[in-house]
């Protein structure tokens, strides 16, 4: 993926952009009631058909994705309505991380299935590479160019051929909170990294421990990172050290570990100290910081729009017990990081072509959006779609900064560096989670795992 279009003036903006569009939101959604009171019906369960699908009739499509829980459920009602429209049979199947490995052990043994919702740009790289993958075909290429933008597409495509649609995407530069918890410490939402750790401290005074972090779950760290590194070091940088070609031993890096390690360096701060957010999982990250009223386990949880569907899982309410505020500014504004699934065909059939069609368009992207915690890439589907003010604002942001935004980095690198639990980087950023002072140990183990990882 080349990241060419993309300037620091035109990231700051992005910046701006979702920091104004957020603040309106929680302006709009902060008075009791109000939020009812402005919400917009969503889609109804079948969603209006603005294209054409085939018949396929008898035909059974295989689709492989990494999701589970509510992520699963919202993606099988997606698939539900692709059966009532063509008349195929579809079958979810459940996939391991990472999921690379996992189609080829599938191809292997003779069995891919039909698409695999790819979660990283490496991944769709590296499966492309491996020539596992099937070019989108004219339909499915004709949605694209209607309801994206060309940054978007590029994301999906390897060597100019078109390979991916990105069905799912996300705003990884969110940090949401439970507002009894706030204001029972008299906290007020941070614009600032320094303002952040204060704001921690006067939430960890009250007798709340201020953040809850998923550190059980590799990925949650690296997005840490991420944020702190575009905002402090700027996204040339960014895109430097997302293609290796600056070492992880650079002194960018040594500065965001060492800007990371004044949250992670003081174990009080976090919801049962480094051991207890190595053995918390993302989605138990979530929902502890919105149970237990104005004493949850953590009063604020860093992570994607997506952290919407943990929330909907407690008896918080988005807008005014769960509220949200950007990643505070490390550098000179907030960073905005995103990420995102891709659709890909690993065989070249008429079902297979037909649901990335599907996926393309503005109908499948509303079936999900109308359920929460989800955010579309398509610049065609309805505001309308999403079920609050909040969502609606965070959707508006991303397809307001059309190109210019930086895609998670972790997710551009080789699978096997960037985004494979136990190993490379989440193993890295997880034994500095345990032991935050040995930044050059970390920085060293991560150059060794990229360079390896870089030259595979």
């Amino acid at each position: 993926m080349r990241t060419t279009l993309r300037t620091r003036r035109a990231a700051q903006t992005v910046a701006t952009v979702t920091a104004l569009t957020l603040g309106l939101a929680l302006a709009g959604c902060g008075s009791e009631g109000k939020d009812k009171g402005t919400k917009e019906p969503g889609p109804p369960a079948t969603s209006a058909s603005t294209l054409t699908l085939p018949s396929l009739k008898g035909e059974k499509i295989e689709v492989a994705a990494v999701w589970t829980g509510p992520e699963q459920e919202n993606f099988t009602k997606v698939l539900k309505e692709f059966e009532k429209r063509t008349g195929a049979t579809v079958t979810f199947v459940p996939a391991q991380d990472p999921i690379v490995n996992f189609l080829g052990t599938k191809i292997a043994g003779g069995s891919p299935p039909d698409i695999a919702m790819l979660p990283q740009v490496g991944a769709i790289q590296q499966a492309a590479a491996q020539k596992w993958l099937k070019p989108v075909g004219p339909e499915a290429e004709a949605q694209l160019v209607k309801n994206y933008s060309q940054g978007w597409r590029d994301l999906g495509a390897v060597d100019g051929k078109q390979y991916g649609v990105y069905f799912k995407a996300a705003n990884k530069s969110l940090i949401w909170y439970n507002n009894a918890a706030f204001e029972n410490a008299g906290a007020t939402e941070p614009k600032t990294w320094k303002e952040f750790l204060a704001t921690a401290e006067t939430i960890s005074a009250s007798g709340v421990t201020p953040v809850s972090v998923g550190g059980a779950d590799g990925w949650t760290l690296t997005d840490w990172f991420e944020n702190i590194y575009l905002s402090q070091a700027g996204p040339e940088k960014y895109d430097q050290l997302a293609k290796h070609q600056i070492k992880w031993t650079d002194a960018s890096v040594t500065k965001a570990l060492t800007t990371l390690a004044e949250l992670f360096g003081k174990p009080e701060l976090i919801a049962g100290g480094a051991d207890g957010a190595l053995q918390t999982e993302f989605p138990v990250s979530v929902t502890q910081t919105f149970t237990g009223g104005d004493q949850p386990k953590g009063a604020m949880v860093f992570e994607g729009d997506f952290s919407a569907v943990n929330i909907a899982q407690t008896s918080a309410k988005i807008g005014t017990d769960a509220k949200v505020f950007p990643f505070p500014a490390v550098g000179a504004a907030s960073p905005v990081v995103t990420g995102g699934d891709a659709a890909v065909a690993l065989k070249d059939t008429k079902g297979a072509q037909a649901l990335l069609t599907f996926l393309a368009s503005p109908d499948a992207a509303a079936i999900w959006a109308g359920a929460g915690g989800f955010l579309s890439p398509n610049k065609n589907l309805n505001l309308t779609a999403y079920p609050n003010d909040v969502q609606r604002e965070i959707a508006k942001a991303l397809l307001e900064a059309g190109d210019d935004f930086r895609f998670d980095m972790s997710d551009q690198m080789p699978q096997s560096f960037g985004g494979t639990p136990g190993k490379g980087e989440w193993k890295a950023l997880q034994d500095f989670l345990k032991n935050p002072k040995d930044i050059t140990g970390t920085q060293e183990r991560l150059e060794a795992d990229a360079a390896k990882a870089y030259k595979s």
